[in-house]
């Protein structure tokens, strides 16, 4: 059984006929409200309707089932699992899940990890669906059992993702794992609460850096760029596109010689420059797991979460 982080890799390993079955992972959820248990129907109702709420997108209830379906009675119809996931935070979110609901699922089967990120002679973090043919067959070459201990670690990072205390994280910021990609992604997890001077996280602050620095035209190719440079997130154009238009108080459009270009307004000059704290007014009130972003704010010189002062109590 393989489980892919998306359809474009289900269908690249199909087409390089790789043995067994697959089950594409086609949730997101390291954005939205979840619920530890994963194979409930209350987790599949939190996840509705947060789809609904926020990308106005439905669930495909048949599919979800259909795929859930494939690990009824995996004991007997497998002999191992593979997980193809990522270096990003997105697939690192979904893979503690996986592990978790297949734990949940009393599914007691070698379960084998496929992750890609830095690749000799390449500058750029790399997708598992951007490798050349031989390159996947080497990194699924060089794939890596999952010992208990790591399957321990993946289920106590979902019950620390579903519960209230997210600074629970930081201590495997700093310890080795056989996950090589843990501790960049755990930090940018942090990272993407509201700045404790700023209100804005990182993504936030990039996305202005990049109208301030670049000569963007359009939405669209702001889209681009912050696609290309957003580092260990792994976020997709939807995600992205509601991150900008939450933004979108801080720039506007002006010509230049007839042509247009996004331009930071005063506004946006002094979020960047810190003056003052603009979590409330940009409102990004995305949930993460077990708690609400706007609850807390990223103390950079402490490196932990606080309460913002509304909550501190």
């Amino acid at each position: 059984m393989h489980i892919t982080n998306g359809s474009s890799l289900t269908d690249y390993l199909s087409e390089l006929e790789f043995e067994g079955e697959f089950l594409t992972w086609h949730e997101m959820l390291c954005e939205g409200p979840t619920v530890a248990g994963i194979a409930t129907p209350k987790f599949l109702e939190v996840r509705k309707d947060f789809f609904k709420a926020t990308y106005d997108l439905e669930i495909d209830e048949e599919e979800y089932r259909n795929e859930f379906e494939k690990l009824t009675n995996a004991n007997e119809r497998y002999k191992e699992i593979v997980l193809w996931f990522e270096y990003d935070l997105f697939c690192h979110i979904n893979m503690i899940g996986v592990i978790s609901l297949l734990h949940q699922l009393n599914i007691d089967l070698p379960i084998w990890l496929v992750t890609s990120g830095r690749i000799e002679h390449e500058n750029t973090l790399k997708g598992l669906s951007e490798l050349k043919p031989a390159q996947l067959m080497a990194h699924y070459k060089k794939r890596f059992l999952l010992s208990e201990e790591d399957k321990d670690l993946g289920l106590s990072l979902w019950r620390t993702y579903n519960g209230k205390d997210h600074n629970l994280f930081k201590p495997h910021i700093v310890q080795k794992s056989s996950f090589p990609y843990l501790s960049n992604c755990l930090k940018a997890h942090l990272e993407r609460f509201p700045d404790h001077k700023t209100g804005l996280n990182v993504l936030e602050k990039n996305i202005l850096e990049i109208i301030r620095d670049k000569k963007v035209r359009s939405s669209n190719q702001l889209i681009g760029y912050a696609l290309n440079y957003q580092g260990y997130y792994g976020y997709g154009d939807i995600q992205l596109e509601r991150i900008i238009d939450k933004l979108s108080i801080f720039f506007e459009g002006v010509y230049e010689a007839d042509v247009k270009y996004l331009q930071l307004n005063r506004k946006g000059h002094e979020a960047l420059l810190g003056i003052h704290n603009f979590a409330q007014e940009i409102n990004n009130n995305m949930d993460y797991g077990g708690i609400h972003s706007l609850d807390f704010m990223y103390n950079r010189e402490l490196k932990k979460l606080v309460k913002t002062p509304i909550n501190a109590h």
